[in-house]
């Protein structure tokens, strides 16, 4: 195994024991069996390291993960990620068992420190699997390198409230304004897109 793999293996682990593990340069070249300096060339910053390690978790879990179907542009592959998220929820009485079950697991109860552990790894989990998306579009050109927290933050927010909206009274088709939201916030997130990327050829 080259040592770009042990280092990739030793995070793997890491994350594998506790979903909330800090995957600081230190802890993981100690654990891989390396040199900081030697972690540092294959991954020139955290950032690099994560990025890598949860394209390896997603590619292994989720082969045929929507993000991935390049004969679809960026957008709509996106917007078939967070389709994904939101379909198993079903609509109304679905729903709202659904968000009943969240309602007492997290939201009744008194709010201990170990609900709370539980709900943020339930919460990182969601969140690594959106960043998954962004760094794999980001790959791809589609978006800029780069940190993409407060993208996967504002693309989580927008699934929580669009979850809760299935479960709530409406006087409107829920599926149609849960569409024009996906459209808005995956415009929003690939706004910073090259100008030519996704677009039709307009003659």
């Amino acid at each position: 195994m080259d040592t770009r793999e042990r280092i990739l293996q030793a995070a793997a682990e890491m994350i594998a024991e506790d979903v909330a593990a800090r995957l600081s340069v230190r802890a993981v070249a100690a654990r891989a069996g390396v040199s900081t300096g030697s972690l540092r060339f294959h991954f020139p910053t955290q950032r690099a390291l994560q990025d890598s390690l949860l394209s390896r978790i997603y590619g292994h879990l989720l082969p045929d993960d929507p993000i991935r179907d390049q004969e679809l542009p960026a957008r709509e592959r996106l917007l078939n990620c967070l389709r994904q998220v939101l379909a198993p929820l079903g609509v109304d009485e679905d729903a709202r068992t659904a968000w009943g079950r969240m309602y007492r697991a997290f939201i009744e109860p008194e709010p201990t420190e170990q609900l709370r552990t539980a709900y943020l790894s339930h919460e990182r989990e969601a969140e690594q699997r959106i960043e998954h998306w962004l760094t794999v579009l980001a790959e791809e050109g589609a978006l800029p390198p780069g940190d993409h927290s407060r993208n996967t933050r504002f693309l989580l927010t927008v699934l929580n409230g669009l979850a809760l909206e299935r479960a709530l009274p409406t006087g409107e088709s829920v599926l149609t304004a849960e569409t024009e939201t996906l459209d808005a916030a995956v415009d929003h997130v690939l706004k910073t897109a090259p100008a030519s990327q996704d677009r039709p050829i307009r003659r």
